[in-house]
């Protein structure tokens, strides 16, 4: 029986434009298309688990305008339980990305609106979902101090925590200790450890630096290589998997996270549910856009049968 999901985090509006390169300052190009569609590292995490079987509650602030109209449009599309508080003072977060035609690789502003005022008291408003959390997970979209208030609640209450540290951030005192697991990717490893990941063996080192700074174990993301797993054993590198041509990279440690969590509340091993959260991963590359681009459960299994 799957545990509860609770998760942390902002959805905000992707307003994506695709082009065979980014401007420069002071500069206009031509575009060769735009897509708008719901996105946010939290709510495609949401989105993610809650598509895979995961019984997923997701604790946010909107405003009341159409992009609020189009979370709760996704949350309710995916079977994502909302926890979620609507304002008039503000509005619901919106990101622009750029993607890059021929490699599709991405670059993100994000501006997360009513959702980058989540307070330790919202937290507090939902300390009974959390307590019985069988996974809570967050990122930093948010502020730190909710992060931090969501971690101790659920690390209280039995959860089962996990740090996605993105957009990487200056972390308060004490946040790592509180993460059974923390899932960095490259760059993200890097602004917390110091080391520079470019190869599987400079993620171990980050990996070692992570559990050394209090995290259970460490999940560092390495796009088309996979990810490397350290629980203080030894250190596994998990390959990645291939689904078919790479379409768009914007949503993949999303999908990640996701597939991860539904599979720990379901029970699986560990190093299984890095496995799983791959494949999630592999078939959201495959696609274009954030949340539309998550797999189905019958997707992934399909995937990892091989």
């Amino acid at each position: 029986m799957s545990k509860p999901i609770v998760i942390l985090g902002v959805f905000v509006a992707d307003t994506s434009y695709r082009a065979d390169r980014a401007p420069r300052m002071g500069e206009t190009i031509m575009g060769n298309s735009f897509a708008l569609g719901p996105g946010g590292k939290g709510s495609n995490q949401a989105v993610a688990a809650a598509r895979v079987g995961g019984d997923v509650h997701f604790i946010t602030r909107l405003g009341r305008d159409p992009f609020a109209d189009m979370a709760l449009a996704t949350w309710a599309g995916a079977g994502v339980q909302p926890a979620i508080s609507q304002h008039d003072d503000s509005y619901t977060g919106a990101a622009y990305i750029f993607v890059e035609e021929a490699s599709g690789d991405n670059a993100i502003i994000v501006c997360p609106g009513v959702a980058g005022t989540i307070s330790p008291a919202d937290i507090e408003a939902r300390a009974g979902l959390i307590g019985t959390a069988g996974v809570f997970l967050t990122q930093l979209e948010q502020p730190l101090d909710a992060a931090m208030r969501g971690l101790e609640l659920a690390r209280a209450g039995g959860a089962v925590t996990i740090l996605n540290p993105a957009p990487a951030a200056d972390l308060p005192q004490g946040m790592l200790g509180l993460c059974d697991y923390a899932t960095p990717n490259e760059s993200e490893a890097e602004g917390l450890t110091g080391v520079v990941v470019k190869t599987v063996d400079d993620a171990t080192r980050a990996a070692v630096a992570l559990r050394a700074a209090g995290v259970g174990t460490a999940i560092i993301t390495l796009g088309e290589n996979g990810a490397l797993f350290h629980d203080g054993d030894e250190p596994v590198h998990v390959p990645a998997f291939k689904a078919g041509p790479v379409v768009e990279t914007t949503g993949a440690g999303d999908a990640f996270n996701g597939g991860f969590a539904t599979a720990l509340a379901r029970g699986d091993a560990p190093l299984e549910a890095v496995r799983f959260g791959c494949a999630t991963a592999a078939i959201s590359v495959t696609r274009p856009g954030t949340a539309p681009s998550m797999p189905s459960l019958q997707e992934v299994q399909t995937l990892l049968r091989g």
